[in-house]
């Protein structure tokens, strides 16, 4: 069914839809940002995301992935045959401000390496610039980085550009240089989908400290004008001032979810009070009920694209549970990922879910009138 086909007009809807997502729409003055109806119509151009968040296994984080010395393209080429195979149509991928800051030039080179690589998988790439996360308890480094700890979750993992660097406001001038570059280079590039700005930002108990941050690479973004849209998930209290301002400033409203089908429910309702469309960019944490076939139904009845946590079992270790200890034998039943290392899938059938995944065909975009001319809703 073709977009127009996919448009209703309603010419009283706004009594149907409640003030919260009326009042949300209404947000939509923010300098740069787009319009809904540009967002839905990029949405309905999009169609069904269906994603995994992607290093190879030979990565145990960002930084091993894009240093020249460690980056490796011929496993990426195989992995992302794979992940073709098996019906992904889009990754999410981490790049690190330090690798940038070290050899800007020879980062943009592998970027490059990358997205043709993708591409010819037939896979587009959203690129993520900033994260909190810390699961090593470090701030980043440059050089060869520390063995994953044998059965730890992630015991790699090093943020971008690093704690301290996110309260600093002297090397703030340099991350503006590193978002204006990175997303200079490829806001034109049609094999990026979307830039997610910033990974959790607050995490690693930065709590509301990384707003400002977070606030400045929407503008510093919004300055070199992408064709692409700019989103920043929301991850934990959905409610809380820092989370209603990130959704506030994204394009295309996104979220992590790694709660049972309930609270991914939850969740994807109060994302669409914004009005706008709507990704999951983390979710998979099978042992608690967070799995492919209790999840998946969920994000096509509501339309709701996704990146998983995890394509192959690596260095990150991410089939251990969090809170796993040194020495943990790998669990039966994997927290993330779909591949073994040769790869072999975990489980054949997650794959066939994967590749069966679509919005129903009923899929519509509607109309609403507004103050000054109509806006797209995403329903």
């Amino acid at each position: 069914m073709g977009l127009n086909l996919k448009i209703l007009l309603l010419t009283i809807a706004a009594l149907s839809v409640g003030p919260a997502l009326v009042q949300a729409v209404d947000q939509g003055d923010i300098s740069g940002r787009w319009s809904t109806e540009k967002a839905c119509q990029w949405y309905q151009e999009m169609g069904a995301i269906k994603g995994c968040n992607y290093l190879p296994r030979s990565a145990v984080n960002m930084t091993e992935m894009w240093q020249a010395s460690t980056f490796d393209p011929k496993t990426v080429d195989q992995e992302l045959g794979w992940a073709q195979k098996a019906g992904y149509n889009s990754i999410r991928v981490f790049l690190q401000y330090l690798v940038w800051k070290d050899d800007a030039d020879g980062l943009k080179k592998r970027i490059k390496t990358f997205l043709a690589l993708a591409s010819e998988h037939k896979i587009s790439v959203m690129l993520i610039l900033f994260c909190d996360c810390s699961f090593a308890g470090k701030e980043p480094y440059l050089g060869p980085q520390d063995d994953p700890v044998p059965g730890v979750h992630n015991s790699g993992w090093v943020p971008s550009p690093g704690l301290k660097r996110v309260t600093d406001r002297s090397v703030w001038p340099d991350l503006e240089r590193y978002v204006k570059d990175i997303v200079g280079a490829f806001g034109q590039d049609r094999r990026v989908l979307i830039w997610d700005l910033y990974n959790e930002p607050g995490n690693s108990g930065m709590d509301d400290k990384s707003l400002p941050l977070a606030e400045a690479a929407f503008a510093w973004a919004r300055e070199v004008h992408p064709v692409q849209p700019l989103t920043t998930g929301v991850w934990t209290g959905f409610d809380s001032p820092m989370s209603k301002r990130i959704m506030a400033l994204s394009d295309i409203i996104s979220f992590h979810g790694y709660d049972q089908p309930d609270g991914i429910i939850r969740k994807i309702k109060t994302c669409r009070d914004y009005g706008r469309p709507v990704i999951c960019t983390e979710w998979l944490r099978r042992q608690v009920g967070n799995t492919f076939a209790d999840i998946l139904p969920l994000f096509a009845k509501h339309q709701v694209g996704w990146y998983h946590w995890g394509l192959v079992a690596g260095r990150t270790q991410t089939y251990m549970h969090w809170g796993s200890k040194q020495g943990d034998p790998m669990p039966e039943i994997w927290q993330h990922d779909t591949f073994h290392q040769d790869g072999t899938p975990y489980d054949p059938r997650e794959l066939e879910l994967i590749r069966a995944f679509r919005f129903p065909d009923d899929t519509q975009i509607w109309i609403l009138p507004h103050d000054i001319g109509k806006a797209l809703l995403c329903l």
